[in-house]
């Protein structure tokens, strides 16, 4: 099979599909592997990187698109790459569909197999392609949280730790999952006062019996919710319902119950935002403010810190990638069920009830698909 990976082009998107490493492992299965020049470059990967892995350096995204059986990437493809996607090529990405009707119509319209790393399963009900740049994410929305409470960002001016004599900031985490686990985690190790809300039982405690003394843990109420950040500095979104659109947890009338220049860091912007008032930013401009209170929503948080998620991302993809590779992608799914429920659109149809439901469009089951 000829793999394909393209320089991402979302802004400020410095991650790379492909390491050096995947590259050399499909080499040694037999594939050829084109890599755009210059692909790794903001994740610490030269050209000669990926020519001594056996890859072939291509100069542009268009003759990549236009050789390669399979496209893998880390961002959702952008409107001009989604117009080189072909009937009978694989894509192999994050998606995000849910929010995203633009590009779930022009997927459907390409003809083209699209496999999301956001909803490939595993047998212990786990998100492994999320997973990685989940846990980056989540280490990262503390720091730049912190960042964002900074009064000269136009945040409450209100340091993480506290001083002898000042208490520390008051952070509430919305979500006990992998995003909100690590960002406790992150701003309870910077002296913050942690409270992280969850609606399983099952899950808070198990928080609280592997981090008690740690962070403190609150069921999800929507009253227990508001009045916990009613009294927060800082406020991380980091709710997931798998391949859905995230559901809105503060509403626009509820920002004016929240300290001026509290900081709302909203993980989970991929899937539109937890928060009404969120819109995806970038790290260019990653801040904006609705009535006084500060929103992070930088809509690729882990490419800020390019090289540790392209390698953290890359040892989570290669196996599934190989299989794709190897058997094909009827036979990898089929053998696969958790690859399986990676599969969002096929032949013009949508393959995840999910994202059917949250715009409107028909759906047919992946097992159906891969019979056509």
């Amino acid at each position: 099979m000829i793999i394909g990976c393209p320089t991402e082009i979302k802004p400020q998107e410095f991650r790379v599909g492909m390491t050096p490493n995947a590259a050399q492992e499909a080499v040694s299965h037999g594939h050829d592997v084109l890599i755009q020049a210059g692909a790794g470059a903001g994740a610490g990967f030269e050209d000669s990187d990926y020519t001594a892995a056996g890859a072939r350096i291509i100069d542009t995204a268009a003759e990549i698109f236009a050789t390669a059986d399979m496209i893998v990437k880390v961002k959702e493809p952008q409107a001009g790459e989604r117009k080189m996607l072909r009937k009978d090529q694989l894509l192999f990405t994050y998606l995000h569909l849910a929010p995203d009707p633009d590009q779930t119509h022009d997927l459907l319209a390409s003809g083209a197999t699209c496999i999301a790393y956001e909803t490939v399963t595993d047998d212990r009900g786990g998100l492994p392609l999320l997973a990685p740049m989940s846990e980056v994410a989540g280490r990262l929305a503390p720091q730049v949280g912190a960042w964002t409470l900074q009064k000269a960002n136009g945040g409450r001016g209100v340091l993480m730790g506290g001083v002898p004599g000042v208490g520390p900031a008051r952070v509430v985490v919305i979500g006990g999952g992998v995003v909100g686990t690590h960002a406790a985690k992150i701003a309870a190790g910077m002296g913050a006062d942690v409270t992280v809300l969850d609606r399983s039982l099952p899950r808070l405690r198990y928080l609280d019996d592997v981090f008690g003394g740690t962070f403190k843990t609150s069921y999800a109420s929507a009253g227990n919710t508001i009045e916990l950040a009613r009294a927060a500095d800082m406020i991380i979104g980091a709710v997931l319902i798998p391949g859905a659109a995230a559901p809105k947890l503060i509403s626009r009338a509820q920002l004016s119950e929240l300290k001026p220049g509290a900081a709302l860091v909203d993980v989970a912007i991929d899937q539109g935002g937890c928060f009404e008032t969120s819109k995806a930013t970038t790290h260019q401009d990653p801040v904006y403010a609705v009535g006084g209170i500060m929103h992070y929503c930088v809509a690729n948080m882990p490419g800020a810190v390019a090289r540790t998620s392209t390698i953290a991302l890359g040892n989570a993809t290669m196996p599934f990638m190989l299989a794709l590779a190897d058997k094909g992608w009827r036979q990898a799914c089929t053998d696969d069920p958790h690859l399986m429920n990676g599969l969002n659109v096929h032949a013009g149809q949508l393959t995840y009830y999910a994202v059917g439901k949250a715009l409107g469009i028909d759906v047919i089951s992946p097992s159906v698909a891969i019979k056509g």
